[in-house]
């Protein structure tokens, strides 16, 4: 029951229904906040009970003062959960675990249930592996559930299982494309009670819902987990960046060349960390589909949001995708009653403004390594000439852009942009291309059907239309059907050496691309449908053509892939591609027309039209009006409710799937893919009392900036690697190794690749990367891995010691799981990222940090030292400081060290050994 201090409950009419509410203007200052802290106001007053979420949060919400570094900590309670399956697994992996471990210890296994809805979306799994074919979606399906039957089973065993979790089968769609057409429901109803849809979803692109005024953000594993079991998740009160739109889109630009300039205008100006929101007279020229794309972009350029408030768009979005009448009326009641409703002509108190005037955007791309680099579609091949002589040089390590990213093949959910480090910008241009400019070291091959061609430095061998980001813009993607319908009717042709492909993350994509007729012109120029699923943007590309192949390696050529998706990070799309551009789906076509980055779609022609005359880009570019006739007469509602009508159902391969049965699931001791954990193993009805640290050895000495991407499993699983080693010894074929990311529920594929990535340095290994340590005493080198398992076989705990800003970058739960795994009792750093400190509070791993002054390196730390940490034994309160005792060559050194248990929620979590065991314990019953 909430506590209702401030006296907000109140009652609301809408749509035939009365509801209670907690009305935001019971609290004194609440109509000055922006429309984000508004959200998350309501969220505490309706969440208030007095200890977790106290009535001093509110107060200091109420109060926030937009000038101030964030330091007010306040409890978030989202009302739902969205996942993606490479996430999403482990999350329900360890709920299963929960279940056994409540039920071995007398509880009734049923009561772990998500306690939100939870909405997992299979999207992640999909590979172009044939394209360009109209067979191509049933041949790559076929491939997908042969390669994931495990995990599939495993899902659909969990959608049965559990009450409030439901899974959208493969070949459906994308799941932030899904959540805006379909899951998102604005305002919820429910028990009597209206209140804002918000969300946390195990993917960073999770705000793209944003643009339909629903508040949420990518979080990692842990928290997810914890929302899913009706836990709130601690934040900062943010600063909050006010955007201020003016005027409309000219012709020629599109919602990928406003997103591209958003993405470099606020990248510059430094958002990271940041609430970002948009308001103003130019907000009601923004279609909502172009608001979706702008929020999905939001980590491309630090955001934690990116958000737009409800206003008449926004309604007229939910009629379109079928939603019904009642919700309608319950979301403009709800939004008018509260505040939330957008008023152009009131300025919210921001903690810093921003003015873009629409009109002035122009056509662009981004690239060819970082979303943020936009360039002017006039200036491309100038720009690629200057880029060129670092390509052709190339480097294969990643600069400014941690291994796990560059290896994601497929890619799970990587880190954003890590930093502006030198040489990470792309070249600065002026002039056309100089005589010194490197040769395009022009190759001649030869193709299975025979035709002779040539490639060089540039080619585009990759033309992706994919990527939730654009395909769910039906403007875009109109757009990109009416100029392959003219090109075609100009007998244009993709360049031969170009792999097309066309993933939409809906299926009411085709359906009013059919309608239109404007299908085969797609496949006749290769933009043949190849999934619903991320493809290429996430990395799973498929191959190249397989002469092209060849004659890259061969070469060492620097080609490039075109793609309308949201990352370009090196390595990220293809192996082979050094160069990555993002554009409009339009310009994904155009390029694949051209076949070149030296090729001007400004001024040069694509080909010769049957007229024998030359044709331009701007022969065959449709204009908005043609695009907006096509959308008026052929989108429709019903569209959506078809195709949404039976989302979970799935298809008949996802329905044959042999499926386990009860509460509980029958491991496959063979599996390779899905284990249970061992988080509980060992575990009592009540928490051990804390004990202190004696004996420990350090697995790793790291330095400063170790993000949670060094630490954390990802990309591809090498051969003569630890986790490699495994599945060779269980059978598996490296070629069938997959990636960490699909094996995210094996705890012993996960352990193996933690503190693995190629860039870290331990400094107790000098002169090595990678996960490596020594062994102590006897100081024999080996993985981390190996090495830990010999600590835990001698009963040795061991600490990690690091430098400042310990755990940055995205939040990943293997950075803590498999830190904890490993048998890391206590990491003590000199700072810490705030979500990475707290997720390895929630794995029961103790954070402690310098204090002031103080660092590994004046005290002289060596990592060779046999620890102590003692202060931690006793039943009392958390202790702000422990005594680190350090016994090695040079003697005994004793120093104090802070405690970074920083609320008493932290605190509970820690005695029971972390978050899950905490939750569990509260669902068992009366000894």
């Amino acid at each position: 029951m909430t506590v209702d201090s401030f006296a907000a409950r109140g009652p609301l009419s809408a749509a035939g229904f009365s509801f209670t509410i907690y009305r935001l203007d019971a609290v004194e200052r609440a109509a000055r906040l922006p429309y984000s802290l508004k959200l998350l106001l309501e969220n505490l007053l309706r969440n208030e009970d007095g200890h977790t979420v106290t009535a001093d949060q509110i107060s200091a919400l109420a109060g926030w003062d937009p000038a101030a570094e964030p330091a007010a900590e306040i409890q978030f309670t989202p009302a739902r959960v969205l996942m993606q399956d490479f996430t999403g697994v482990p999350c329900i992996v360890d709920l299963v675990a929960m279940r056994e471990a409540l039920a071995a210890l007398g509880g009734d296994a049923a009561r772990i249930d998500p306690l939100r809805p939870v909405e997992l979306v299979i999207d992640h799994s999909v590979i172009a592996d044939h394209y360009g074919v109209p067979e191509a979606f049933d041949r790559n399906v076929e491939l997908e559930f042969r390669r994931n039957a495990e995990r599939y089973q495993f899902l659909r065993w969990g959608q049965n299982a559990f009450d409030n979790l439901r899974v959208v089968p493969p070949g459906t769609g994308i799941c932030h494309q899904v959540n805006l057409e379909h899951l998102a429901r604005v305002v919820f109803g429910e028990d009597g009670v209206a209140f804002p849809d918000t969300l946390v979803g195990t993917d960073s692109h999770t705000p793209m819902v944003n643009g339909l005024g629903v508040l949420g953000w990518g979080v990692g594993g842990i928290e997810a987990e914890a929302a899913m079991l009706g836990l709130p998740l601690s934040m900062l009160i943010p600063r909050v960046i006010g955007v201020k739109l003016t005027g409309a889109l000219p012709e020629g630009s599109t919602a990928t060349d406003l997103v591209l300039t958003i993405a470099e205008k606020l990248r510059a100006h430094g958002v990271v960390g940041t609430f970002v929101e948009f308001y103003g007279p130019g907000v009601a020229n923004v279609p909502l589909a172009n608001r979706a794309t702008i929020g999905n972009m939001s980590p491309e350029y630090g955001a934690t949001c990116a958000i737009f408030p409800i206003d008449d768009e926004t309604l007229s979005y939910l009629r379109l995708t079928g939603r019904s009448a009642e919700q309608v009326a319950l979301v403009e009641a709800y939004a008018k009653e509260q505040g939330l409703w957008h008023d152009a002509s009131h300025e919210p108190t921001y903690s810093q403004t921003l003015e873009l005037d629409l009109s002035a955007v122009v056509p662009s791309i981004a690239g060819p390594k970082r979303p943020q680099d936009r360039i002017p579609l006039a200036d491309a091949p100038r720009a690629f000439h200057a880029t060129l002589d670092g390509y052709v040089r190339w480097d294969p390590a990643p600069v400014g852009l941690d291994a796990s990213s560059a290896e994601s093949f497929p890619a799970s959910d990587p880190v954003a942009v890590t930093g502006n480090r030198p040489g990470d910008a792309p070249a600065h241009f002026e002039t056309a291309p100089a005589a010194d400019d490197p040769p395009l070291n022009i190759t001649r091959l030869t193709l299975k059907d025979g035709t002779s061609v040539e490639i060089g430095h540039g080619s585009v061998v990759i033309a992706a239309i994919t990527s939730c980001t654009n395909t769910s813009n039906p403007q875009v993607m109109v757009g990109a059907a009416l100029l392959a319908r003219k090109a075609v009717e100009h007998g244009l042709r993709p360049k031969p050496w170009v792999k097309t492909s066309l993933a939409p993350g809906s299926k009411v994509v085709m359906d009013y691309l059919a309608s239109a007729g404007l299908v085969p012109y797609l496949d006749k120029l290769g933009f043949a449908l190849v999934g619903y699923g991320c493809t290429t943007c996430i990395g799973n590309s498929g191959p190249l053509i397989d002469e092209v192949a060849r004659a890259v390696s061969e070469h060492d050529l620097a080609v490039a892939a075109v793609l309308s998706g949201n990352r370009n990070f090196e390595g990220r799309i293809h192996p082979q591609t050094k160069l990555n551009y993002l554009a409009s789906p339009p310009l994904v076509v155009a390029y694949a027309l051209a076949g070149s980055m030296t090729f001007d779609l400004t001024r040069d022609p694509l080909g010769t039209g049957g007229d024998g005359k030359p044709v331009f880009l701007r022969d065959i570019w449709p204009s908005q009006q043609e695009v907006q006739d096509v959308i008026a007469s052929c989108l429709r509602p019903e569209m959506f409710t078809r195709d949404y009508a039976d989302v979970f159902a799935g298809g008949e391969q996802w329905r044959a799937l042999p499926t386990p049965e009860g509460e509980l699931f029958a491991w496959d001791p063979d599996s390779t893919y899905v284990r249970r954990p061992p988080y509980f193993d060992g575990m009592s009805r009540t928490p051990e009392p804390l004990h202190d640290i004696e004996g420990a050895r350090v697995l790793a000495l790291l330095g400063d900036s170790v993000t949670t991407d060094h630490i954390s499993p990802a990309g591809a699983i090498k051969r003569d690697s630890p986790a490699g080693e495994y599945l060779t010894g269980h059978g598996v074929a490296p070629r069938e190794f997959n990636s960490y990311g699909s094996r995210r529920g094996n705890h012993e594929v996960m352990i193996r690749g933690t503190f693995a990535n190629i860039r870290l340095r331990n400094l107790l290994a000098p002169g090595t990367e990678g996960g490596v340590t020594r062994h102590l005493p006897d100081g024999e080198q080996s993985t981390i891995y190996d090495a830990a398992t010999r600590y835990a076989a001698e009963g040795v705990p061991l600490l990690v010691i690091a430098g400042k800003e310990y755990g940055s970058g995205s939040s990943r739960d293997w950075a803590a799981k498999g830190t904890a795994l490993l048998g890391v009792r206590a990491v003590l750093a000199e700072s810490y990222e705030r979500i990475h400190r707290s997720n390895l509070i929630g794995l029961g791993v103790l954070p402690l940090q310098f204090t002031p002054g103080q660092s590994r390196e004046s005290l002289g730390l060596t990592g060779e030292e046999t620890y102590a940490v003692r202060g931690l034994a006793g039943p009392g309160e958390m202790p702000r400081e422990v005594t680190v005792t350090a016994v090695g060559p040079a003697g005994v050194l004793q120093f104090a060290a802070r405690v970074r248990i920083d609320t008493p929620t932290e605190g509970d979590y820690f005695r029971h050994g972390g978050i899950l065991p905490y939750a569990l314990r509260t669902l068992l019953p009366s000894a």
